[in-house]
């Protein structure tokens, strides 16, 4: 019994975090184990096969209830080598000593900046935008499915190791690179005084859905794109075509409005040497499709979209194809 205990200490101090040291499958595990043996010896005499099959009996009992603790099976042969009625064991002094060192490894573990008994389950819901990554739960769960072993580690540990593994190999990978290494260039601007029609006949000329605004130090003062047009367009006139064209162009023709009526006068900016995992909160969270990027001095330099990103995403992702 002494030995067994003593099994059960090393994982209590040694591997707190180890499933099998939780509070549960020690008190159950071996409390079930003692009962096995005592009723095990009284139906067979012979102590060799009693002891194989009361060892048998207690771990096949601990897998469905959850309470796998190998010392637990030490208990069960101890009572049935022994020949000690396990049913008076149960409440002294194996609930006891149990007890007594399941208090022990609370109070160790707590000084020694442990948590035990030790989490078995994420406490917190993965959030919509963690879920997005590389797995789910749902991918972890579908996993240990079809594993279908018994792991020596918890599932808020393995999702954990998972997703840091995960980031690891991302920023390997990936966590170097810079917007200055995909950002467009050079980049179409205009400035703030400019009249719309020119601003729209930009956009239409160089295939762009968004140019930044700029003042005469070539600092960013806002972006305008094609939503912003789209979005203030009046909504009195019939057709889209139609807004549209009255928005640029004026009843008569004339253009009306300068760039500035339009552009978004806070937009965000990332400088060159901005890493690029810094970046994607940027597009993933914030809604843009554009980001202009600046030098240490705040000029435009460039302009990061998001078919940039995704495109430096999926070059660090891909795996080349086997010859």
């Amino acid at each position: 019994m002494v030995s067994s205990l003593g099994a059960s200490a090393v994982l209590l101090f040694g591997m707190p975090a180890s499933p099998m040291a939780q509070p549960w499958p020690v008190l159950a595990g071996t409390v079930i184990s003692a009962l096995v043996g005592a009723a095990v010896q009284v139906v067979i005499k012979d102590a060799a096969v009693a002891c194989a099959v009361a060892v048998g009996v207690s771990v096949m009992l601990m897998v469905p209830l959850r309470c796998m603790h190998p010392p637990g099976a030490g208990i069960a042969a101890y009572v049935v080598l022994d020949h000690i009625n396990g049913v008076d064991l149960v409440a002294f002094p194996i609930l006891f000593n149990v007890m007594v060192l399941l208090g022990c490894a609370v109070v160790y573990n707590t000084m020694t900046g442990k948590r035990y008994p030790h989490p078995q389950h994420s406490l917190n819901k993965v959030s919509a935008q963690q879920d997005q990554g590389l797995f789910s739960s749902e991918d972890l769960d579908a996993a240990l499915k079809h594993y279908n072993q018994v792991l020596d580690v918890s599932r808020a540990d393995l999702e954990g190791l998972m997703h840091m593994a995960g980031r690891s190999a991302f920023n390997r990978s990936f966590g170097n690179k810079r917007c200055a290494d995909i950002m467009s260039r050079p980049v179409f601007a205009v400035e703030s005084d400019m009249p719309l029609k020119e601003a729209w006949a930009l956009m239409q000329q160089k295939r762009v859905k968004a140019l930044p605004v700029i003042d005469e130090r070539e600092e960013v003062m806002g972006m305008v794109g094609i939503s912003d047009f789209v979005v203030q367009a009046p909504a009195e006139q019939q057709g889209f075509v139609r807004r549209l064209r009255r928005m640029v162009m004026g009843s008569g023709g004339e253009a009306v409005g300068r760039v500035q009526d339009l552009m978004d006068a806070a937009p965000p900016m990332v400088r060159a040497d901005c890493l690029l995992v810094d970046l994607v909160p940027q597009f993933s969270a914030g809604g843009c499709h554009h980001v202009p990027v600046v030098d240490e001095l705040g000029k435009l330099v460039g302009i990061v979209t998001q078919t940039d990103l995704i495109r430096a995403l999926s070059a660090a992702i891909s795996v080349p194809a086997k010859e």
